[in-house]
């Protein structure tokens, strides 16, 4: 049975039975290493530092290789493309990815609090709420939560994609553009 296979047969296991129990789980494969997408957040990120499915998966002679991604569109183009075997990433992406025809399959979910995103303008901005986004540019990242959270954000102010300028940036190129005033709001 190949990684893919597994991963897919496993719809129903959670990330910590994924992460405390490989020896079941792989039992019948011939897999010696696993590479696991993330990004520097959340539940996956933090199981990566305290190295307990390292740990887990090197009592079966499972090497686990992570691969450090910026946001999660790239991390899901990796795991379609088969360059991992498994991610952690936002609610958005998978839905984004699928709509583009990826092959993906869920096998955990956590809902989110939404703490952590926000549209930014600066303090100097003559823009004091979504509606003051009609015309102007806003960037984020392409197929993300913040392009989720952008377009939620439109239809509650009963806005349209299409009155605001969309510039695509990833989160780094973002945060440069906010920066310099290349953009007039920010969604991350």
């Amino acid at each position: 049975m190949s990684k893919r296979a597994f991963l897919k047969s496993i719809l129903t296991v959670s990330l910590a039975a994924i992460a405390l129990s490989p020896a079941s789980l792989f039992a019948q494969t011939a897999t010696k290493e696993i590479r696991i997408g993330y990004q520097k957040n959340g539940l996956l990120y933090l199981a990566k530092q305290t190295g307990q499915i390292d740990e887990a998966f090197k009592a079966k002679s499972i090497d686990v290789k992570w691969v450090e991604f910026s946001f999660g569109p790239p991390l899901l183009e990796a795991l379609n493309l088969g360059s991992i075997d498994y991610g952690y990433t936002s609610d958005a992406p998978p839905i984004f990815a699928q709509a583009a025809g990826a092959n993906i399959v869920y096998v955990a979910a956590q809902e989110a609090a939404g703490a952590g995103a926000a549209i930014l303008v600066k303090d100097t901005s003559p823009i004091q709420s979504i509606a003051d986004l009609k015309g102007r540019k806003l960037g984020f990242a392409k197929a993300s939560s913040a392009h989720n959270l952008t377009i939620a954000a439109l239809e509650k102010a009963s806005l349209t994609y299409q009155d605001i300028t969309p510039v695509y940036l990833t989160p780094a190129d973002g945060a440069a553009a906010f920066a310099k005033g290349a953009i007039d709001a920010w969604t991350i």
